[in-house]
Order: C-alpha cells, then sequence, then structure tokens
C-alpha cells in the first residue's frame, strides 16, 4: 500500500470519527450556582431575630459561593406576602425565604385559602433554632410569676402581643384562654421591635418573644416570668420554664425555629451547597454571638437531618393548631 493511499484512509477515518463525536449530543453542563446575587425574602421587618439571621447568612453566602446575597424584608399578612413572594420564584435557589415555624407550619391550618400550597411550593434547607422564648409581663401587672398572672388574667381582660397572626405568642394565648380560663385578646404587630415596646408602655400587659427583644425593654418596665420550651434561657437562669410553673400544655414544651426554605423544585445540588453554608457558617465567630446575644444553645443541622426533623416536627405543630381551632380568615 502506498504511503499515498495510507494517508488518505488516516485523514478519511479520523474525519468520520470527528463528525461522529460531533453528532453525539452534548453532556448537559450544570449551570453556574449562583449566576446572580442571591434574594433573601424576610417575613418580618428588620430588627429582630429572623433578620438577624438571614443578614448573617447573607454575608456567609456572598464569601462561600462567591457573588452577592441580599436581604428583602417583607412583612405582613402572618407571613404569607414573603411565603407567596418564594413559592412563586424560579426554582434555582436564587430566591430563598426566611420566616418563623408558626407561618410554615401552622398557617395551613389557620386559613381557609392560601395562595400557594404549602407542601408542594417550598422545600426546607435548614431550621435555625429560636431557643426559649421569653414570656414577659408590664410592671403595671401585679404579677411575680406565671401562676399568679394566670390568676390575675382570669378576673382582668388583658391583652397579649404577638409578632404575627398564627405564630407561637398567639397559640399561647389562645391555649391560656381555653385551658387556665384567662381573657386575652392577641394583639398582632410586624415584628418584636413594636411590640415589646408597647409591653414596656403598658399598652398590651404580656407578650412572649425572643431573649434579645426582650431585653431591648427588661429596664423599661418589663418583667420576665417564665420560659417556653424544656430547658430555662442560658441569659435568666432564675426564670423557670413555663412547665416549672405548672403550666404543661404540650405546646409550652415545643421549640420552635426560623425555617430557611426554596421553592420545589429548586436541584439536590443547589441545596446540598446552600445547606453546607448553613453548617459551615454556625461554627463562626458571628454565628456564636449571634446565639450567645439571642441566648440560643443550638446550631442548624444539615440537610438531612433537617428533612428529618421536618416530617417528625410538622405534623405535631399542625395537630396543636388544629386542636386549638383558630381560624384567622
Amino acid at each position: 500500500m502506498s504511503d499515498r493511499l495510507h494517508r488518505r484512509r488516516f485523514v478519511t477515518t479520523t474525519a468520520g470519527l470527528a463528525a461522529g463525536l460531533l453528532s453525539l449530543p452534548l453532556r448537559a453542563q450544570a449551570p453556574k450556582f449562583p449566576s446572580r446575587p442571591i434574594k433573601i425574602v424576610v417575613a418580618f421587618p428588620p430588627g429582630g431575630l429572623t433578620d438577624a439571621y438571614a443578614r448573617m447568612y447573607a454575608d456567609q453566602l456572598t464569601t462561600a459561593l462567591g457573588g452577592s446575597a441580599l436581604v428583602e424584608n417583607k412583612p405582613g399578612a402572618g407571613g404569607i406576602l414573603a411565603i407567596d413572594a418564594v413559592a412563586k420564584s424560579p426554582a434555582d435557589g436564587h430566591t430563598l425565604l426566611m420566616t418563623t415555624s408558626g407561618t410554615v407550619w401552622q398557617n395551613r391550618v389557620l386559613y381557609s385559602k392560601l395562595p400557594y400550597n404549602l407542601d408542594k411550593d417550598l422545600t426546607p434547607i435548614a431550621v435555625f433554632p429560636s431557643g426559649p422564648l421569653v414570656i414577659a409581663v408590664s410592671d403595671k401587672v401585679p404579677a411575680r410569676n406565671l401562676q399568679e398572672f394566670i390568676a390575675w388574667a382570669r378576673q382582668n381582660p388583658c391583652s397579649m402581643g404577638t409578632y404575627a397572626p398564627g405564630s407561637l405568642p398567639h397559640m399561647v394565648a389562645d391555649q391560656l384562654n381555653r385551658s387556665e380560663g384567662t381573657k386575652m385578646q392577641s394583639v398582632h404587630y410586624r415584628g418584636e421591635a413594636p411590640m415589646w415596646i408597647d409591653v414596656a408602655n403598658g399598652n398590651v400587659q404580656i407578650a412572649v418573644g425572643s431573649y434579645q427583644a426582650f431585653n431591648t425593654v427588661s429596664t423599661r418596665g418589663v418583667r420576665a416570668l417564665a420560659v417556653t420550651g424544656s430547658y430555662r434561657s442560658p441569659k435568666l437562669p432564675d426564670v423557670p420554664t413555663a412547665m416549672e410553673t405548672g403550666v404543661t400544655g404540650r405546646l409550652f414544651s415545643l421549640e420552635g425555629g426560623l425555617p430557611l426554605m426554596a421553592p420545589a423544585g429548586t436541584p439536590e445540588a443547589v441545596l446540598q451547597a446552600l445547606s453546607k453554608v448553613v453548617v459551615d457558617g454556625a461554627n463562626t465567630d458571628r454565628a456564636a454571638k449571634l446565639r450567645e446575644n439571642f441566648a440560643i444553645p443550638n446550631k442548624p443541622k444539615n440537610l438531612a437531618d433537617t428533612r428529618a426533623d421536618w416530617d417528625r416536627d410538622v405534623p405535631v405543630w399542625v395537630k396543636l393548631a388544629v386542636d386549638l381551632g383558630i381560624k384567622l380568615d
């Protein structure tokens, strides 16, 4: 075989192989994440624990993933406005929700009609623990402990401040009215700051909220009576849990949290990346300082553990809302 013929066959074969390779479908490349700024929609105004966690996480996302992340506060309608905005966003990880457990767990019971389906439209990434919540009264109330307040509130119609309709404080007020015969009217605020100011001014008699927000008025005429959850607040070691005072309803033993969520259908790799930033970020000095300021001893968990806790806890909270029979529409 001549060298010319050999070269001709080699070129022909090589060209055929190249053409065949070009005709094969190209393997889809996973889109770069993030490819634009990440927006965290917060269901409450600036100044509370939810907002503080969101702003810290936004900074951690910027450092860990590159690009930028920002916080958009969208309070109102018991968290529905913020949740709906995220539920209807593209499922690509660039729009996230930060809210309280009550707004996503109980709202499905508290409202007959919602513009989204909480089970189908959103998926959890992490739940930031909120720690024990403080039950505190105005100094104008002549009660030194929770049992004294209950006795007083049976005879004196009064108001309990809550940071959102359907929130844990709202359910606490309803539970005490039903089980203890108190006469409390819930007053809903857009966040904790204005709620605690009204307690300090005596406009409402009692409220339930985070330690940090309570602490801003703790020397201005507001007195802690108890905390929710199964353990005392690290910042208030002399303040008993509600259960220790004899109030034993299941609601008072639970610890809520602050879910970080994404639209359902967000790629698993993106959810894992977002979760990793949460877990890694929990070990930073800034996160430790935030937990110390808000008296929160626990850290958020990884994606697998978050999903397991979600499947275990959501039915409990939903049943509590069903049993209380509260309707907000």
